[in-house]
This record gives structure tokens, C-alpha cells and sequence, in this order.
């Protein structure tokens, strides 16, 4: 199947029971047993239920996986990735990444004697000087959040597999109508679904697809055992969001090129940092494996402080201040005081995450429109 079919008909059949064309939303926290030990393959929902295997098979599918996970959250699907490892355990992850994940490794998992290395990987050979006998894991965002930064995940897996470590790769940003990275080498690919997958900013959500059966079976036997599975409505949410997700992505991409062109022309912006220039950093690579460039964009502005991005962030009308991203409104926001407020000033600066930089999740709106508002707000 083509993409497109393969999002709204993949790892979904009617229901047999009734034959309705739309999962059923089990809400049901255990299941009737004939005799002990005797059941129709369901148990307790926290470790089964209906419409969460719906969608654990849909989200395999899109990502050319064998096995999908769907947890509470997309941090818990890392929280989940991470206790994988063990004491003395090293990791390598990207100096650009999204604030939550920096600050669940750092103020969570290095209390428990793991080792993490933030490090540019924008040359995917910088990655080997960095390894040694203790890293077993490699974590990489591509694009990057918030700075638009483009990893070769082929590169990054071919340097992975060759020294025995897991590489998992944060695909929010992207979403699987943009990029597959199980297919360029990754063993592990990472959904904060609440973004792009759900689309429509009404569920939290994250999901782990992988193809390894015996990673599978160990992440499985981890989200059993630390209980962060989601409720089958959120499920059923995630589902529907899937169905509409390459019409959906289809507008972002085009609106965000647009809006990415009107600000680089902008007299009162700096910098606008979208993969889809020809100059923007990696763009060959990122041109390689990806499908589109996104509607993900941030900008800095000519006067760089925290008060001039206030006001352009106070300013708009059809881009809402709000954290989170992917949905079909479009959302602006300040990564410094928001997403990424837990990164030291110091980490955030030096890897280009000044004070005036604001993030855009452009939406699916009228592009016209859209770049009326920024004008408006930037003046």
C-alpha cells in the first residue's frame, strides 16, 4: 500500500462483534475469564486492551515496524527507552533536543549512575569520539527541536551497528509521512503522538515502534511493569489522528515553505531556521531522507532580547501561545521560557538557542492569513 492508503486502512479492521468501520473504544479496566487461566486473549487492561492493539498494529505499519507500544505520554515512551539501560550505562544524545528529554536524562536517570554526552551531530562522525566500552545507547532528534538541525540517522545507525549500540531516533518533529527511520538503520523510533500523529491538540500520547522481537518483548515487560499505558479513548484518538495525517502534513508542508520564505525576507528578522533552504545546515541530507521539510520553523529577531520576542509573541491572533506543536492550529512560542526552560542559559546559548528565538508549528490554515498575523505581530 501506498502511504496514504496504509495510514487509514494499516493494523484497522471492522469490528467483528458488529462490524462497525470504527475501532471501538473498550473502556474496560479487566475482562470476564471462562475458567482461571481461560480467556479470549485479554486479561487486564493495563496490560491489554482492544483499541490499544488497534493501534500499536497501525503505528508498526506507518513506520515500516514489526511492533508498536503506545504509552501515556511521549516522555513515558522514553522514560520507558532508558530503563532499558543499567548502571554505568552511557549515552550519546544531540545538543539540540527537546527540553523534556534533556531534563528527564539529566535530573531523572543520571541520579541512577547513567552517563549522558550532549554533543553536535551535525557531522555524524563526531558521534565515534564518544563512544567507549559503556555506551549502549545513541539518542538523536532530526529535524531537531527547536533548531531545524538535520542528523544523517544512516550514518548515525551505520556507526551504531557497527560498535553494537541501540540508536533511537525522536521522529515527532518529522511524523512518519515525512521520514521513516526504522528504514535508514534505527533500532528504536520515538512519537510524542500528542504532536502530528493525534493532530487536533486533544490527547497526550507516546509511542515506541521497533522491529527487534526481543526488544519488543523487553519494552513490553517495562511498560507492563511501570504501569504508563494510555486510556483506550486516548487510543481511539490517536487512531483518528493517524487517518488524516498525510492530507494534514501535506498543508503544513506547504504552508510552513511559505511562511519560512516571508520571514527570511522580513527586514526585522535575523535568522530563520527551516530544512527546507538550500543553505539551512545538512539540507542535502535532509533532502535524502525525508519526504518534506515540515511546518516546524523557528526565527530570531534583529533586536535580539527577551522583550522583543515578548511582543511579537503577544501579538498574534491566529497563532495561539502554547506549548506543544503538530496540530492543525497553528502555535507560536518562546522556547527559552517554555519547551526548553530547563536547559541551563549557558547550554542554551551556546548551541544557538538565544533569548529572541521563537518557535512556529505552523498549521493548516489559510497561508495568507497566517502571514498577515506575523506581520501584524513582528511590525
Amino acid at each position: 500500500m501506498k502511504l496514504g492508503t496504509k495510514l487509514i486502512h494499516a493494523g484497522v479492521s471492522p469490528d467483528p462483534s458488529t462490524g462497525a468501520i470504527m475501532t471501538p473504544i473498550f473502556q474496560t479496566s479487566t475482562y470476564v475469564q471462562s475458567a482461571p487461566g481461560q480467556h479470549k486473549g485479554y486479561e487486564y487492561a493495563r496490560t491489554q486492551n482492544p483499541t490499544r492493539d488497534a493501534l500499536q498494529d497501525a503505528l508498526a505499519a506507518i513506520e515500516n515496524g514489526k511492533y508498536g507500544i503506545s504509552f501515556s505520554s511521549g516522555l513515558a515512551a522514553t522514560d520507558a527507552v532508558l530503563k532499558l539501560l543499567n548502571p554505568g550505562d552511557e549515552v550519546i544524545a544531540s545538543n539540540d533536543l527537546y527540553g523534556g528529554t534533556y531534563r528527564i536524562f539529566t535530573k531523572v536517570f543520571e541520579r541512577y549512575g547513567i552517563k549522558f554526552h550532549f554533543i553536535g551531530m551535525q557531522e555524524a562522525e563526531n558521534i565515534r569520539k564518544y563512544i567507549n566500552a559503556n555506551t549502549k545507547l545513541i539518542w538523536i532528534e532530526t529535524p531537531t527541536n527547536p533548531l531545524l538541525n538535520i542528523i544523517d540517522v544512516a550514518a548515525s545507525a551505520k556507526i551504531a551497528q557497527e560498535h553494537n549500540i541501540l540508536l533511537c531516533v525522536d521522529n515527532t518533529f518529522a511524523s512518519p509521512y515525512l521520514q521513516n527511520p526504522l528504514d535508514l538503520g534505527a533500532h528504536i523510533v520515538v512519537h510524542s503522538a500528542t504532536k502530528y500523529l493525534g493532530g487536533h491538540s486533544d490527547v497526550v500520547h507516546g509511542a515506541i515502534i521497533v522491529k527487534d522481537e526481543a526488544l519488543a518483548k523487553q519494552l513490553y515487560f517495562i511498560q507492563n511493569s511501570c504501569g504508563a499505558v494510555p486510556g483506550p479513548q486516548d487510543c481511539f484518538l490517536v487512531l483518528r489522528g493517524l487517518k488524516t495525517l498525510h492530507v494534514r502534513m501535506q498543508r503544513h508542508c506547504e504552508n510552513g515553505a511559505a511562511i519560512a520564505h516571508f520571514l527570511r525576507q522580513h527586514p526585522k528578522v535575523a535568522k530563520v531556521y527551516w530544512c527546507g533552504f538550500e543553505d539551512h545546515p545538512n539540507h542535502h541530507i535532509a533532502k535524502q531522507q525525508m519526504r518534506g521539510f515540515g511546518g516546524m520553523i523557528s526565527f530570531t529577531l534583529k533586536d535580539d532580547s527577551q522583550e522583543a520576542a515578548f511582543k511579537v509573541l503577544s501579538g498574534t491572533h491566529l497563532f495561539s501561545l502554547a506549548e506543544s506543536l503538530g496540530g492543525v492550529e497553528s502555535l507560536i512560542g518562546h522556547p527559552a521560557s517554555m519547551t526548553h526552560a530547563s536547559i541551563p542559559r549557558e547550554d542554551r546559548i551556546a548551541n544557538g538557542l538565544v533569548d529572541s528565538l521563537i518557535r512556529l508549528s505552523v498549521g493548516i490554515e489559510d497561508a495568507e492569513d497566517l502571514i498577515a498575523d506575523l506581520q501584524k505581530a513582528i511590525g
